[in-house]
């Protein structure tokens, strides 16, 4: 890539970024705007004094920092008057038409996040710092680089201030206590909080990882000579900061009045949170003359929607098992209602997540609600405990089933095949590609077929008969007997397939293949001792799997006795570059990578699926995205296809794009 080349990549990324976050247009594939990345990261990695400084690889820094400095707002930000009802929005619009006459209120959505006032001069982003107490707040500038929707230079040379809000959309807020709730820590209230937490990382990378957005709401200190704000918003927009869309011009109370509902109404349609409506003069010069309270400036207010928290008292916890064994407690609260909607159940999502809040039966409790976010527990009020709350205890069985859970801290999870609430599910992943790869068995015929009661464990598959499938809704001769086949094809299957369809928590495709090369197929009668003491085995692994044999030993063997699995034979790999060494593959090959996985494994290679230290090599082909950047900062030895293939022995007859390939029938390659 030359210089201009890279100039031309560099513009090209940062289109592509602009249609993606601030116009939600996207004009490119993922895949193609990672291909490209990947090129200016070379290049800037081989010319380090060419880099561009708004180039999009410059969002994240490398080193967390110790601390957040303290900034200084060049105009102060203010906090708004809150309006509740009707009557106190005509009090505050009459205060203000009865001074000025006929007034044009400029109204936008108020975001529920955490306020940044960005600093611009001569174009360049140089600050942003949080609202703090107005005055002063503190400098997340390394942060705020990394939201991609606040732009790092602008097309305007004077020094401006750009306020807005900074938010977390509800589905990323719902990924992330996801995560958070897998990596047991503790969870955030809501997305606001989120926000303000993601905003604040000393980790930069970190605050890149939540997908923050701004939303850009007013401009401070500037040198504008635009005389009303709804003409200086549309300016603000053309610079390239993200749109709202949905605001106002209205000239009465009962103009904002309709235009508030009609927000109320749109509300849970925003990708986002919105606590209210904001209403401000529009012209520049009747807010001049307004000025500002000591707290709050006369001419903007919010006009804030119901309340979405409310309090009310936790009644029970009853315990629900979803489709994958996980048993999830849900707490039954007295009936309350938030925005017109009777709310009777809060999740609370975990045991742990119980004991970090104390959670008691007979709590009182504020419980939040917003849109399509499920309603959950923000809060106990332990000021109004009385003695009579009791501990929500941990449930040792199952309470669909009755058998044994297993408790993992975060997750309790019941692992019993036959158990209602998750045979479903059992008998989709056993017949996945990953495992069995039963041809023909998807999702809804399982589900057809669990319905009818014509199966009701993973071995009533094996017992079909082409009777009860053509006795079934949509099953013709043909597609029943093709059916019947693919499911008896996998007798005779690989060890490590066997293992891997059951499900055992943890245990995946490249561990399952190590219970069979140490075990074969009598995997479920090594001990504690010997399991752990097998490469890449923790304890938590160990018990997941003596806990599910315990469970689940008679269908173990009746699975065992009718698909008679295959143990591997152990051969042991000529000597090569990547016997035993841990390798992890990404990226777009000339063939599938699976195939590429099969060759490592036979050359003795463990193929792993993330990156880390212990990574050897990292292989890689196009659209090589987080586990390429992953090796790269690790130091991993990097092989494209090309060059993984002139160190391995196999070299000569690895197959090619076509999958043609000069190996006998039966062999590696098949």
């Amino acid at each position: 890539m030359t210089h201009t080349e890279y100039q031309n990549a560099v513009e090209l990324l940062k289109k592509y970024s602009y249609h993606y976050y601030v116009l939600d247009d996207p004009i490119t594939t993922d895949e193609e705007y990672d291909i490209l990345y990947h090129k200016v990261v070379a290049y800037e990695q081989e010319h380090p004094n060419d880099i561009i400084p708004d180039s999009p690889t410059q969002r994240v820094g490398d080193v967390p920092q110790d601390k957040f400095d303290k900034a200084q707002h060049l105009s102060r930000m203010w906090s708004l008057e809150d309006l509740f009802n009707r009557e106190e929005l005509e009090t505050w619009v009459n205060r203000i038409t009865k001074s000025y006459g006929d007034v044009i209120f400029y109204c936008e959505p108020k975001f529920d996040g955490a306020s940044l006032n960005l600093i611009y001069d001569n174009g360049v982003l140089t600050q942003a710092i949080t609202r703090g107490d107005g005055v002063e707040g503190e400098d997340v500038s390394q942060n705020a680089k990394t939201i991609q929707s606040v732009p790092l230079t602008i097309d305007y040379k004077d020094r401006i201030e750009i306020r807005g809000e900074v938010v977390i959309f509800k589905d990323d807020f719902e990924k992330i206590n996801e995560e958070r709730l897998r990596n047991g820590e503790s969870l955030f209230a809501n997305p606001r909080n989120a926000a303000a937490g993601s905003l604040r990382q000393l980790d930069t990378r970190i605050t890149a990882s939540r997908r923050l957005v701004f939303m850009p709401y007013g401009i401070g200190s500037n040198t504008l000579e635009i005389k009303n704000l709804s003409e200086r918003m549309e300016w603000v927009y053309a610079l390239g900061f993200r749109n709202p869309h949905m605001t106002h011009l209205c000239d009465s109370a009962d103009q904002i009045e309709t235009f508030y509902h009609e927000m109320r109404l749109e509300r849970d349609n925003f990708a986002m949170l919105l606590d209210g409506m904001v209403i401000k003069v529009d012209a520049i010069s009747v807010q001049d003359e307004l000025g500002y309270t000591v707290k709050n400036p006369r001419w903007a207010a919010a006009y804030k929607f119901p309340a979405i928290e409310k309090l009310t008292t936790l009644k029970e916890v009853i315990l629900q098992v979803g489709r994958s064994g996980v048993v999830t407690p849900v707490a039954i609260v007295e009936p309350v209602d938030i925005e017109g909607v009777t709310v009777e159940r809060s999740t609370l999502h975990n045991f742990d997540e119980i004991d970090r809040k104390d959670i008691r039966i007979g709590d009182k409790v504020i419980i939040l609600r917003s849109g399509d976010v499920i309603p959950k527990i923000v809060k106990v009020i332990t000021s109004e405990r009385n003695g009579s709350e009791r501990v929500i205890p941990r449930p040792l069985h199952c309470p669909v089933c009755g058998s044994e859970l297993l408790d993992e801290g975060a997750l309790i999870k019941c692992q019993n095949l036959s158990c209602e609430a998750r045979v479903v599910n059992s008998i989709i992943y056993f017949a996945s590609k990953q495992c069995l790869n039963i041809d023909g068995l998807g999702d809804k015929i399982v589900e057809a077929l669990h319905q009818s009661g014509l199966v009701n464990e993973v071995s009533d598959l094996f017992s079909l008969t082409m009777e009860q499938l053509l006795s079934l809704e949509g099953f013709k001769e043909k597609k029943s007997r093709n059916l019947i086949d693919a499911i008896a094809a996998v007798k005779g299957c690989d060890c490590w397939r066997f293992i891997n369809a059951l499900g055992i928590e943890h245990i995946g495709e490249v561990a399952s293949k190590t219970l069979c090369i140490s075990f074969g197929t009598a995997f479920d009668t090594a001990s504690r001792e010997e399991i752990l003491a097998l490469d890449g085995f923790g304890g938590e692994m160990v018990e997941s799997i003596l806990e599910f044999v315990r469970v689940n030993s008679d269908k173990i063997e009746r699975l065992r006795s009718i698909l008679t699995p295959v143990a591997p034979v152990k051969v042991e790999a000529v000597e090569n570059p990547f016997k035993g060494k841990s390798v992890v593959i990404t990226g777009s090959m000339s063939v599938p990578r699976d195939q590429i996985k099969v060759i490592l494994e036979e050359l003795g290679a463990k193929v792993a699926s993330s990156v880390s230290k212990k990574t050897d090599y990292v292989v890689y082909g196009e659209d090589a995205g987080s586990k390429y950047d992953k090796a790269v900062e690790l130091g991993v030895a990097l092989l494209t296809e090309s060059e993984f293939r002139a160190l391995t022995p196999l070299s000569d007859s690895t197959p090619t794009a076509q999958g043609s390939s000069v190996h006998p029938k039966n062999s590696l390659f098949d």
